[in-house]
């Protein structure tokens, strides 16, 4: 059973992350997803708490089949794949990842310990060498540009899945407090 790792901070998780989830299952013959939220990244802060950020992400990709969603107390995916060296696995990257890949703590050791796989975005450089490219529903938005969005209280269309903007909504998250366009 070949499992896709999805890994990230998810601070909120948005339509691109559903859409890499979903390009990753469907484009790379993955039987299982594992989605690890980072509780305490190395490489940036966080605005919501792990608990709260792991919540979302289950909202988020709840619609997809065998998956499972785990907190990683690792500040580094490196340390993660070192504890719990993956069987049959591939640790799938977005686009604006893989771009900064080679600044992640032991990037070559990190594509020692388990194949990369990267999705395929237009004006990105491609992957090259032995990491599996597949493509996904194009959504491009970062989890930043949303903050800030719902911080000011600006439209958000459709670039959050409904639960998740449900959720913030309800909760107030991220500066909230008009309704989710």
């Amino acid at each position: 059973m070949r499992t896709a790792i999805l890994g990230g901070v998810f601070d909120p998780p948005h339509v691109g992350h559903v859409a890499l989830a979903e390009g990753a299952l469907r484009e790379l013959g993955a039987d299982r997803l594992l989605v690890l939220v980072a509780a305490a990244p190395g490489h940036k802060p966080t605005v919501l708490d792990p608990e709260t950020r792991l919540e979302l992400a289950r909202l988020a990709l709840a619609h997809l089949p065998n998956t499972e969603f785990r907190l990683d107390d690792h500040a580094y995916t490196v340390d993660f794949l070192r504890d719990e060296p993956p069987d049959d696995a591939v640790f799938v990257l977005g686009a604006d990842e893989w771009a900064a890949f080679d600044s992640w703590k032991e990037p070559e050791a990190v594509r020692e310990l388990v194949p990369l796989a990267v999705a395929r975005r237009p004006g990105a450089p491609e992957p090259h060498g032995d990491v599996e490219v597949f493509d996904i529903d194009q959504r491009p938005i970062s989890s930043s540009e949303l903050r800030g969005r719902l911080g000011r209280g600006e439209p958000i269309d459709d670039l959050l899945p409904a639960p998740v903007a449900r959720e913030i909504e309800r909760r107030g998250l991220y500066g909230r407090t008009t309704g989710v366009h």
